[in-house]
């Protein structure tokens, strides 16, 4: 199975890279997860946040192999705590899919994007900064994979 986290922005600072490949390193290849950026949708001093959010969605979609299993980050999704991160990491990985977690930009997603979403998921009540969500995501998915596999470090 194939994790593909597509996040809007791109430009990450050097702790943001270390911190995610941390965890990448540490997940066995079989869930081969990578990460793709998407550029942040042009905003000017009077920005018009639905063409960015549509430019964002565009490439988004675009980006998206058909026949995905799409989770997007929404904090109007549900939240789940880290054993339920992996139920339904097993799940995927049983299904045969591949999945994309997607990360979107500072202004949320366009309708399209969570239209084409199969399920949404809120990480927090808490309003979090875009680099540390990507760690934060990293890490729980291996955690997760660690739950599901016995693995003293969830402990």
């Amino acid at each position: 199975m194939k994790v593909t986290i597509i996040a809007v922005g791109t430009k990450m600072p050097a702790w943001v890279e270390a911190g995610c490949g941390e965890y990448i390193k540490r997940l066995p290849r079989d869930y081969n997860l990578r990460f793709i950026e998407i550029p942040v949708g042009a905003r000017a001093k009077n920005p018009d946040i639905q063409r960015a959010k549509q430019s964002e969605a565009d490439a988004i979609l675009a980006t998206i192999p058909k026949g995905d299993w799409v989770v997007a980050l929404d904090v109007a999704g549900k939240i789940w705590s880290t054993e339920q991160l992996a139920t339904h990491l097993d799940s995927w990985r049983m299904s045969g899919n591949n999945v994309c977690i997607l990360i979107g930009g500072p202004d949320g997603y366009a309708p399209s994007v969570l239209a084409r979403a199969n399920q949404r998921w809120s990480m927090s009540h808490l309003t979090l900064p875009h680099p540390l969500v990507r760690i934060v995501l990293a890490e729980q998915l291996y955690r997760a994979h660690t739950i599901l596999h016995n693995h003293p470090y969830h402990k």
